[in-house]
């Protein structure tokens, strides 16, 4: 088997685990229903990290399906459009379980007053519980998450991903809305080689995020889906750069 289909089949271990969540919870509710009320879970409170994790996650997936959708209809490459579909399956049905979390929970979906995006990881602490070294790497603090995503030079415009709050990027990794719109006048390779760069600075944030999440949070299904997001995330980290070496291209600096 190839190295890149071998890192694809790592990811798609990885990404079940998302879905193994969810029929463990039907599951456990169907056991409940059967044995008795099980008493309810303890809401976490709107400012906690599991809600801010919830909220700030959803915005973050809900770009990374736009960008995967954009690619798809500007490339004819099967393994960009199958990735890109891969990846807008994975991360929407994510950002359902994440929302649906909220609801449950009775908490909005906007961050409470004098609360912007990552405040819940505003002490600079990510992936110090034991769950940062699955790929082999330390955590990230904020400075360094950011700094990962990077705001760079790029070769057609300035490298804006990353840089927290300038040009609608509102976390680590976001691509803002002047690379979005390159992004969706782009074709062919050119789309190709943009979306696997600006997907891979997505993904540096998304893993930094979910390991302050693996750290921080308290509900114990939310924790195991954060995890699971890092490991599935950093094995399309891995073929990116394989699909960007074999364009004559690398991630961003």
């Amino acid at each position: 088997m190839s190295p890149a289909l071998t890192r694809r089949a790592r990811w798609a271990a990885g990404s079940a685990v998302a879905l193994a969540l969810l029929f463990a919870g039907a599951a456990t509710v169907a056991s409940a229903r059967v044995d008795g009320p099980a008493p309810a879970p303890v809401a976490p409170a709107a400012d906690s990290a599991d809600a801010g994790f919830a909220r700030d996650m959803a915005v973050h997936h809900q770009q990374a399906v736009e960008m995967s959708f954009i690619v798809r209809d500007a490339t004819r490459d099967e393994d960009v459009r199958r990735l890109a579909y891969d990846i807008a399956q994975t991360q929407a049905n994510q950002r359902g379980m994440l929302l649906g979390w909220l609801d449950l929970w009775e908490l909005p979906k906007t961050a409470p007053d004098g609360q912007g995006p990552m405040a819940w990881m505003a002490d600079g602490r990510a992936g110090h519980d034991g769950h940062a070294g699955m790929d082999g790497h330390s955590g990230h603090d904020m400075a360094d998450m950011q700094g990962d995503a990077g705001a760079a030079k790029g070769t057609a415009a300035p490298h804006g991903a990353g840089a927290v709050g300038q040009d609608g990027a509102l976390m680590p990794g976001m691509a803002t809305r002047t690379e979005l719109a390159r992004l969706r006048a782009a074709r062919d390779e050119r789309a190709e080689v943009l979306f696997l760069q600006l997907m891979t600075d997505h993904h540096v944030g998304g893993v930094a995020m979910a390991r302050g999440c693996a750290e921080r949070c308290t509900v114990p299904v939310e924790k195991r889906l954060a995890r699971g997001m890092v490991e599935a995330q950093q094995s399309e980290l891995d073929l990116m750069a394989d699909m960007l070496a074999a364009r004559g291209a690398a991630p961003r600096p």
